[in-house]
Formats: C-alpha cells, structure tokens, sequence
C-alpha cells in the first residue's frame, strides 16, 4: 500500500501543473488591469504604473507564471489586491469554518443517507419504499440555495432560534449544514439502496441464506459489508461535491469559509485569491480520490493497491 501510496502522489504532480496553466490563463482573460485593481480606480497613472512593475506584469507571460507556480510551491501566494494581506493568511482564516460546515454537513447527510437507504431496501416495494424514495427523490430535485431560503423565511426568522448569517456561535452551523447536506443525503439514500439490492441477489448471499445464518448476520456481515465498496467510491465524491457546493450555501448564509471568499474575490477581482483557492479546490479533489482508494483496502482486505 505504501508504495501505490507514494506513486498515486507522484500522479498528482502533472495533473495539478496542467491545472496550475489552465488557472493561470484563465484568470489572464479575465476583463480588467491588475495593476488598475491593485492600485485603485481614481489612483493616477504614476501609482498604476508603479503597481504593475510590483506585480510583474511588465514580464513575458512564461515569467510570470514560472514567478506565480515557483511562490506557490514555497507557500507564497501573492497578496490580495483588495486588504494587501497575504493570500494564504486569507485562505487560512476562511478555510476552518468551510471544513466544519462540510463536516457537519457530510456526517447527518451520510448516516441519514444510509439508514433511509438500507431500510428502504429491506422494505423494497412496500410502502416504505414508496415514501422514503419519494422524500430521496424531492431532496435531488430541490436546489440548495432554495433550501437555504426556505429554512430561514420559516424556521430562523419566526422562531428566532438560529441566526441567518454569519458564524459567532456552534448553533450558527445548523441551518447551512442541513441545506448543503439534503441533497447529498438524498443521492445517499437512493445509491445506498441500489448498492444492497445488487449484493443481495450475489450467490453467496443466497448460500448464507441456504445455510440457515440468521437474517441480521447475513444483512450485515455479507451484504452491507460488501456494498460499502461503491458506497464509499460516492462518499468520496459526495465529500468533494460538499467542499465546491459550499460556495452556494455560504453566500446564503453569509458563511465566512472559503466558497463566501471565492464570491467576494471574483466580485472585486481580485486575481491572486481566485487563482489560490481554485488550486486548493482542485487538490482536495485530488486528495480525496487518493483517500477514498485507499479506504477500499480496510474495508475490503480481499482488494490489493498496485
């Protein structure tokens, strides 16, 4: 494992380099002077000139994005044009309360998940299916931010038990972690279902059933275990779909996280934190993949990384 370990990490060197240009061109596209940004709309000619030689824009495009890629490597991401502050002090700031928020989220959304979906599969056809399905259905349909609102028109602002913004005490994370779970729950639910259905028709379940083991033995031990192999595949990518999706439910929520930042950079323009945290989203998808892999080994030790 240790050596898929260190080449799965050795992958991830080009594919974040090809990133690291795609990001870096694009953010050249975008509209607007850098150097006008930085310095200020109504700063004289002098002070935008002064500002683009600072952030050598004045270089051959290679230059700047070897100066950009090499920075970035050593840890210095450049400076926010908006407070002159180092990037990487922002990210820093705004990255805990986006990793609670997608915790939060991810924990009630996957255990909600998985008992709707284990349950909804013991009871296949009957009414319970019916209902569970039904409620797994509406929550893949409903778009987060129209969740958000809804929970804070008539559940915040009539009962004044939670606030509408911001993050000042642990109450606060409720509402933004039901809105950015619910529809990962609901795809839980539904994969989660579809998962146990397929192992409970294998033949050895069927032996195990023969054999005369107990109903609870067979669900647990022989078919959920088994199961868990595509389900943690989902939960990886449900883990990273949380990560990007917070971006919604923190402009509802006015979330101080990383998603909130991303909005506020990219109405300010502001280059250096955009490309920063565009990097970072692209390497926790990265890194979670890698994770994910190495979890199928625990819960299956039949399964060997090369």
């Amino acid at each position: 494992m240790l050596t898929y370990f260190i080449r799965r990490i050795l992958e991830m060197i080009p594919v974040l380099l090809v990133v690291s240009l795609l990001v870096f061109g694009f953010i050249k596209l975008l509209p607007g002077d850098p150097a006008r940004i930085y310095a200020g709309q109504d700063a004289p000619i002098e002070a935008v000139e002064s500002a683009r030689q600072l952030l050598g824009l004045n270089d051959p495009l290679p230059a700047q994005y070897w100066h950009w890629l090499d920075g970035m490597v050593h840890g210095d991401l450049g400076t926010t044009y908006r407070t002159r502050q180092p990037v990487l002090n922002v990210i820093q700031s705004g990255f805990m309360p986006t990793l609670l928020l997608a915790l939060a989220g991810f924990a009630w959304s996957v255990v909600l998940g998985l008992v709707i979906g284990v349950v909804s599969a013991l009871k296949r056809g009957k009414w319970q299916d019916w209902t569970l399905m039904s409620m797994a259905v509406g929550g893949i349909s409903m778009p987060p931010f129209w969740l958000g609102l809804l929970l804070i028109q008539f559940v915040a602002m009539p009962f004044g038990l939670f606030a509408v913004s911001g993050f000042n005490q642990p109450t606060d994370i409720i509402l933004p972690a039901i809105t950015l779970g619910s529809s990962v729950a609901a795809v839980m639910a539904r994969f989660t279902r579809s998962a146990f259905l397929d192992v409970a028709q294998e033949d050895y379940v069927r032996t195990a059933r023969a054999k005369g083991l107990r109903a609870r033995l067979v669900t647990w031990k022989h078919i959920m275990r088994n199961a868990l192999i595509p389900i943690i595949t989902m939960l990886g990518l449900q883990f990273g779909f949380l990560l990007g999706g917070s971006i919604i439910v923190e402009s509802v929520f006015s979330w101080p996280g990383l998603g909130w930042l991303l909005i506020e950079s990219i109405k300010t323009q502001d280059q250096p934190v955009i490309q920063a945290l565009v990097m970072l989203f692209v390497f926790e998808f990265i890194l979670i993949n890698l994770l994910v892999d190495l979890l199928y080994a625990v819960v299956n030790p039949a399964i060997r990384l090369r």
